[in-house]
């Protein structure tokens, strides 16, 4: 078992305590250096990258110890670059939900066997478990057959607008990915997301008197309540598809028929066949006003795609479950609603396991947590997987 736990736990301070928001970008760019020095003393190509118009910083770390071939078979057969390609990709992002000035608020502390902290759980003790398992096959010598390449971005809470290219990019070059999102309690991880995106329903009608012309006005309100009922009923949980208005505005004083509403909706799909139908559903809102002379107009897309499970996949599950057995652990897996950068490297046919890292809960909240006893657990569960992926080359 890992035994390393201490050093963790250090390194695990000094990088919950820097500010890392999505809109900071220094305190991204901080923790970027803190893992390029790290992965550049076991020997990896370590770079800072810029990624984007707004230049989030993102760690790049290579190893080709592995050798990894050139247009194999795998690589033709799915369309990718006949390019280098890495055994595994190690993915996480830097960056979180907190603004700037949290961490002042609340430090990274223990308390019994819990960790808490800005991010401790989504997803910078994930980050560490796939620096230190890298840091444990070096020091076993099992680092020189393996060709990895790690991948942190620092805009995931955002979307990953400026660095999802990179990322599609190298999972292409990838045989396997793991992202380090946590690990749910009782070691269960991600083998299927959601896909989702959002879309802005605008509904524009006339103002007028509410009480002495009402008939001179159209009511904006009144239109997007008919488009939300039509909204509603894209909701089909037989295919796994979803379509929650979340946000509504609309009018201004009561006695006035508002001129404008708008609707914020959430939607996410099971099934990648679903995106098409979803987005041509909006598109078409325009052509089907209820009240005479509304208007409706849509932004908006389905921007990650669902992250379904492959032969391939389940493969890479059932050997992931294989070793846990072997350190007495059962490892499970889920399928969430909620999206990662998974979806876009599972899109692409690239073998895709999520929540790789330290088991935790309550992501988003000042209440999120990790469980310190799972350090060791993920640490040698994940580096023994990745030897056993070397034995398979061999």
């Amino acid at each position: 078992m890992f035994k390393h736990t201490d050093l963790f736990l250090k390194d695990f301070q000094t990088i919950v305590n820097i500010d890392s928001s999505s809109d900071h970008l220094p305190g991204i760019e901080k923790v970027a250096r803190f893992f390029q020095k790290r992965f550049s003393a076991i020997g990896l190509a370590a770079d800072v990258l810029f990624q984007g118009n707004a230049k989030v910083p993102c760690l790049q770390a290579v190893s080709d110890h592995g050798h990894g071939t050139t247009g194999n078979k795998d690589s033709a057969k799915n369309g990718r670059e006949d390019a280098a390609v890495y055994d595994l990709m190690f993915m996480g992002h830097m960056d979180t939900v907190f603004p700037f000035g949290e961490v002042e608020k609340r430090q990274f502390s223990i308390q019994g066997d819990k960790a808490f902290g800005p991010g401790v759980c989504d997803m910078k003790g994930g980050l560490l478990v796939a620096l230190h398992v890298l840091e444990t096959l070096e020091r076993e010598g099992a680092l020189e057959k393996l060709s990895v390449c790690v991948a942190f971005n620092g805009d995931e809470e955002t979307g990953s607008t400026n660095s999802k290219e990179w990322i599609r990019s190298t999972a292409k070059k990838s045989r396997n990915v793991f992202v380090f999102e946590p690990c749910r309690p009782g070691y269960r991880m991600v083998s299927q997301r959601k896909g989702g995106g959002w879309f802005h329903v605008t509904a524009t009608g006339k103002e007028a008197h509410a009480g002495a012309d009402p008939d001179k006005g159209i009511n904006a309100v009144v239109e997007l309540a008919n488009q939300i009922v039509a909204i509603d009923k894209l909701n089909d949980p037989d295919r796994g598809t979803s379509a929650q208005v979340t946000v509504v505005n609309g009018g201004d004083k009561v006695n006035i028929i508002p001129n404008q509403a708008v609707a914020a909706v959430d939607v996410r799909i099971a099934q990648l066949g679903e995106k098409e139908k979803v987005e041509r559903f909006f598109n078409t809102l325009c052509d089907n006003t209820i009240l005479p002379r509304a208007k409706i107009s849509v932004q908006g897309q389905i921007d990650r795609p669902p992250m379904e499970t492959t032969q391939k996949s389940l493969a890479l599950l059932d050997l992931i479950i294989d070793e846990g057995k072997k350190i007495g652990i059962d490892v499970t897996s889920i399928a969430t609603g909620g999206c990662s950068d998974g979806n876009f490297t599972a899109a692409l046919g690239t073998p895709t396991i999520d929540g790789m890292g330290i088991v935790g809960a309550n992501s988003h909240r000042q209440d999120e947590y990790v469980e310190l006893s799972s350090i060791p657990v993920m640490v040698t569960l994940i580096s023994n997987v990745c030897k056993s992926l070397i034995s398979g080359k061999s």
